[in-house]
C-alpha cells in the first residue's frame, strides 16, 4: 500500500507539525493504550496485529512524538471500508477526525475507489455528526452488529462517502 502525504501543518495544534506514518508493528503499544481509552467494546492487539497482516491501509496521525490518532482502512473492488478511526481522548473535538477522513478519502481515491462505507453505533451520535460534516450519508442501519454491556448488542448506521466523480 502506499504511504499518504508525508506530513501536513495543521491549525489544531498551532505550531506543531503533524504528520501520517503507517502502522506498525511496534506502535501498537501506544495504539492498544489509546483503543482502550477510548472504547467501552476496544479492538485487541491481534485485531490490529491481523490487520496489518492483512494488508489494509493503517496510518498513524502523530504531532511530534504523539500519537494524536489512527484509523484502518479495508480496500476492495471500488471501494473502501474504514474499520476503525480513533482520535486519542484528549485530543478528540479538535479537528484530527476530520483529517484522517480527509486523508483517507484523497487515499482511497488515488486507489480509484468510488465509494468510502463505514458502520458506527447508533449511540454514538458525536461520531455520526462528524462524518456527517465531511460529506457521509446515512444509508442504512445494521441490527444488532456491535457488542454493548451486559452481552447486549447495539445497532449500526451504515453510511457512506461518494468519493470519485459521478
Amino acid at each position: 500500500m502506499s504511504a499518504l502525504p508525508a506530513t501536513a501543518v495543521l491549525p489544531s495544534l498551532a505550531a506543531l507539525e503533524a504528520r501520517f506514518e503507517p502502522m506498525a508493528a511496534a506502535q501498537l503499544d501506544a495504539v492498544v493504550a489509546i483503543e482502550q481509552r477510548a472504547y467501552s467494546h476496544p479492538w485487541s492487539r491481534g485485531n490490529f496485529l491481523d490487520t496489518l497482516s492483512a494488508g489494509h491501509q493503517a496510518q498513524c496521525l502523530w504531532a511530534g512524538d504523539t500519537l494524536i490518532g489512527y484509523f484502518v482502512a479495508m480496500p476492495g473492488y471500488q471501494e473502501v471500508h474504514l474499520l476503525n478511526i480513533t482520535v486519542s481522548p484528549e485530543f478528540q473535538r479538535q479537528g484530527w477526525a476530520l483529517v484522517m477522513l480527509d486523508a483517507l478519502a484523497l487515499w482511497a481515491r488515488g486507489h480509484q475507489a468510488e465509494w468510502v462505507w463505514l458502520e458506527v453505533r447508533l449511540s454514538n451520535t458525536r461520531a455520526q455528526q462528524v462524518y456527517l460534516r465531511r460529506g457521509f450519508v446515512r444509508v442504512g442501519q445494521r441490527k444488532r452488529y456491535y457488542p454493548a454491556a451486559h452481552g447486549e448488542r447495539e445497532d449500526a448506521v451504515v453510511m457512506s462517502l461518494r468519493v470519485a466523480a459521478p
